[in-house]
């Protein structure tokens, strides 16, 4: 089985999540911003890489949040011929340093935007979205938990 590890940022800035549209082969949805570890790469280091990559905003790792990992099966896979595939995502919570937002030019994602919390329902999200979000809300922020 392959293993893939990825790292990704909870940013929740006044009530709003910076997310990114991802999509590939037809399918799509907007995720939390981060992505594939390289070889050899920090998870700390690919977070804040792909956070860049794809948001345009320097950020800093503030606090791991947790471990998601999930099998995705042979027939999920978006491309064909390749066996099952165990995602192991680790989850920061992440700040904004500078930067401006823009969207990702060439990438898996194409799009980046903030969202008012109360829209996610509303959103076409990957369960990373609703993983993160678990995983925030389970850990105090500013002597605050976020409902």
């Amino acid at each position: 089985m392959h293993v893939r590890l990825a790292s990704y940022g909870v940013i929740i800035h006044e009530e709003r999540i910076l997310l990114a549209h991802w999509r590939d082969r037809g399918r799509s949805g907007w995720t939390l911003p981060g992505g594939g570890v390289e070889p050899g790469e920090d998870p700390v280091e690919g977070a804040v890489r792909e956070i860049w990559e794809e948001t345009g905003f320097h950020a800093s790792i503030d606090e791991l949040l947790g471990i998601d990992s999930m099998i995705i099966k042979t027939s999920d896979r978006l491309i064909g011929g390749r066996g099952p595939m165990q995602a192991l995502r680790i989850i920061y919570r992440a700040s904004i340093l500078g930067g401006e937002l823009r969207s990702e030019v060439g990438g898996s994602t194409d799009e980046a935007r903030w969202f008012d919390l109360d829209e996610l329902a509303d959103l076409r999200t990957v369960s990373l979205v609703r993983a993160g979000l678990r995983l925030f809300t389970e850990r105090p922020t500013n002597g605050r938990l976020i409902d």
